[in-house]
């Protein structure tokens, strides 16, 4: 992909995309916002895909929106137009990770606050250096959180936590993110892209149809009920029974060798 604020990159199944405009701190203008959703579309399509890292140039992760650009500069006029539509949708790059059916990592290198932290949010497993930030800043800027915030927050730290972040726009450090289940693990700086690559390469390794099935399993169950899930088990499992990558599986675990998929 052709671009210069938002990177890509596809490595052994493993696609690394991230935000290149550090003398910002990754803050996302329009077209930085354009080239987001553009990248995880081609990891959508991209069928050798089968992990994707998230990540920003150093020194931050995502700082949110570029303020001086899209609410208080010449962006601001469009992007208000569009939220006043009959039926706003929800911001492209947002359902543009959320409509990936790969696993996605984010790997929080600094700050990730505002609609950083929402888009950190979005991804499925969050890894974060002991330099990272977290801070969910829109009601200190007059505005309300995106769907990362106020739909994804209180399922990862619960309702309450969610609700104190969301109120008061408190910042917390990489440590406490941990403490509260915001991210997986807290590792050194240097350490969390090799942290985040060989995590991407275990997940890589699995069935690549099983994994996105599982994914959508993880979807469906944040808002489904018990018989949706369950139908949805049974329907998927008629189906992966079916695979190469299923009878694989199972040979490679009777002949005691390991697997090598497919996505077949």
């Amino acid at each position: 992909m052709d671009s210069t604020l938002v990177s890509y990159e596809l490595t052994d199944h493993i696609a690394t995309i991230t935000l290149n405009r550090p003398e910002v701190r990754n803050a996302l203008n329009r077209e930085a916002y354009a080239q987001l959703d553009a990248a995880f579309r081609q990891a959508q399509r991209d069928g050798d895909v089968r992990c994707v890292i998230l990540t920003g140039a150093d020194p931050a992760f995502c700082s949110g929106d570029d303020v001086k650009a899209i609410m208080l500069g010449a962006e601001r006029e469009a992007t208000v137009g569009r939220l006043r539509d009959v039926r706003p949708r929800p911001t492209p790059a947002a359902m543009a990770v959320l409509e990936c059916d790969r696993p996605v990592i984010a790997a929080v290198n600094g700050p990730a606050v505002g609609w950083g932290m929402d888009l950190a949010l979005l991804c499925d497993i969050r890894i974060a250096s002991e330099r990272a930030r977290f801070a969910e800043l829109f009601i200190r800027r007059g505005l309300i959180a995106d769907i990362g915030g106020l739909w994804r927050l209180p399922q990862v730290v619960g309702p309450s936590r969610a609700a104190e972040l969301l109120f008061t726009g408190d910042v917390i450090d990489a440590r406490e993110a941990e403490r509260i289940g915001l991210v997986s693990r807290t590792v050194p700086h240097d350490e969390l892209l090799p942290a985040a690559r060989d995590l991407a390469k275990r997940i890589a390794a699995n069935a690549p149809l099983a994994l996105r099935h599982m994914k959508e399993g993880l979807r469906r169950a944040a808002t489904g009920t018990v018989e949706d899930i369950g139908a949805y088990v049974g329907s998927t499992l008629a189906y992966l029974f079916t695979t190469e990558d299923h009878h694989e599986g199972a040979l490679s675990f009777v002949e005691r060798r390991t697997p090598v998929f497919k996505g077949r």
